[in-house]
């Protein structure tokens, strides 16, 4: 395999230095948002959810929970980590103390996910720490990193990563036709996933107006590039660069019509390390790299080799049991994995097995007489038809990510949304910045209520004529109507 020929230390410097700039983004992301969800005013506060654990799982919670955040969940503490994650991310960006970084910024982020608890339940928070996890066993034990003088990276890291990105894309075509969802076989996803994703954006509105030929052809493309193109990776020199062409195109184009916070960023730096040296440096394919003295780190060495032989253990039986899903694996292979599981770094992946065909949008309002009721308007969800549609990845508006999901399902199944409406009640400044509007400044509603309507976007006559996005269907109410106290 032309992999032990190529050299990585260009490819293995980049991929870290990018995966540092999407920490960064991540915890920049969480901190506008974080105590307002899991803040001690917040939806979900981590304080109280640590303490109902602890005497759940009583003394090894830790274990089960692992989070910094059991011991520090105030507000001051919350942000500190969201800060120390930003600052870390530019110094790996910036190739600075790598290891260091990596292994900091890998903790931080699994404490927050831990502590984050259903906004936290997105596949891309658990592919960040598996690509971090990784990132630790490649970077270097340095001050700083030169790609120039490094030595050259371990090959079995750097096949993990190719293993990773071949699991992430081969199962995201796999789960699509396994769900046995008619709209992917028959190519006709696409007429209906433009406007039921989750965020969408307004060019999603115009590639929604394209011919069936068009749409057919894109999914069939989609279903080359997830499912065979990921058999490139494992290929010679010529083929992984076609694999990364044809990779990055995927994720340019997800990313020019949805919103998927930083998951196509992430999805594109896990590309790089498809790229040998021979495309970063020509002096690289001259200059053979400085000898790495192993001798002196043996606990790095032997760390990585353990790392990795379970990262594999874990990770092989849970891809083929993706396709073939009746084997019962070996009792020391079942005891591995889920001695991992609470650790999010190796995962199994495969999104939106079945495609969502209508678009029901839960719209809050609130009432100081139970009579008259006015709505309240979210960051960038959809509600108000004459609202364009906004680009916002990577930024991930978890609050407005989960109102995605909860209409998706019953007011009784979503404990989360009935503490939002309760905090809203409330009046709580932390939840209510997650907001774009509070019509009850002056005092909060008494009544809270929630409706539940179907959209889907408006015609070409309606957005010319009268800027109109969106068609709108009250079904009823989605809540019944909550009160407090006076």
């Amino acid at each position: 395999m032309e992999l032990s020929r190529s050299s990585y230390r260009y490819a293995a410097d980049l991929f870290i230095r990018l995966l540092g700039g999407v920490y960064a983004i991540a915890f920049y992301s969480l901190s506008t948002q974080v105590h307002g969800l899991i803040g001690t005013g917040g939806i979900l506060p981590a304080g109280e959810f640590f303490r109902q654990a602890g005497e759940v799982l009583g003394v090894g919670g830790w274990w089960r929970l692992p989070s910094l955040v059991w011991w520090w969940s105030g507000d001051a503490a919350l942000m500190a980590f969201c800060w120390a994650g930003m600052v870390l991310g530019v110094l790996l960006l910036a190739g600075l103390v790598p290891l260091v970084a990596s292994a900091m910024l890998w903790v931080l982020y699994l404490s927050m996910t831990v502590a984050g608890q259903t906004f936290f339940a997105f596949q891309w928070d658990n592919l960040l720490l598996e690509a971090g996890f990784l990132a630790i066993l490649l970077a270097r034990p340095s001050w700083r990193s030169r790609p120039s003088v490094n030595p050259e990276p371990s090959r079995l890291v750097i096949f993990l990563l190719h293993w990773l990105l071949f699991r992430l894309m081969f199962a995201a075509g796999y789960v699509k036709l396994a769900s046995q969802d008619a709209s992917w076989w028959d190519l006709t996803a696409l007429t209906y996933h433009f406007w039921t994703q989750p965020l969408p954006t307004w060019t999603a509105w115009y590639f929604h107006q394209a011919p069936l030929w068009f749409l057919k052809t894109s999914t069939a493309i989609m279903f080359v590039i997830e499912l065979v193109v990921p058999f490139l990776i494992f290929a010679g020199h010529r083929a992984r660069t076609a694999a990364f062409a044809l990779l990055m195109f995927l994720q340019v184009m997800i990313m020019g019509t949805g919103n998927y916070g930083f998951f196509n960023i992430l999805t594109m730096v896990l590309c790089v390390p498809l790229l040998d040296d021979r495309w970063f440096s020509r002096a690289a394919r001259d200059t053979p790299p400085p000898v790495d003295n192993w001798r002196k780190q043996p606990a790095l060495v032997g760390f990585r080799w353990v790392a990795s032989v379970v990262i594999l253990a874990v990770s092989v039986p849970a891809f083929i049991s993706m396709v073939k899903r009746d084997i019962v694996w070996p009792s020391p292979v079942q005891h591995l994995a889920a001695a991992a599981a609470p650790f999010r770094s190796i995962n199994a992946y495969g999104l939106f097995a079945a495609m969502t065909k209508s678009r029901p949008e839960i719209i809050m309002e609130g009432s100081r007489d139970g009579i008259n009721w006015t709505a309240y308007e979210f960051m960038y969800k959809p509600g108000d038809v004459h609202r364009t549609p906004l680009f916002v990845a990577p930024h991930m508006p978890r609050l407005d990510w989960q109102m995605w999901f909860a209409a998706l399902g019953r007011f009784e199944h979503q404990p989360w949304l009935q503490r939002l409406m309760i905090a809203m009640m409330e009046g709580r400044p932390d939840v209510l910045d997650l907001l774009e509007n509070n019509p009850f400044a002056e005092e909060p509603p008494r009544y809270m209520r929630a409706l539940l309507y179907e959209y889907s976007f408006a015609g070409r006559r309606q957005l010319r004529r009268e800027h109109q996005w969106w068609n709108r269907e009250l079904k009823g109410l989605y809540s019944p109507v909550l009160a407090r106290q006076p």
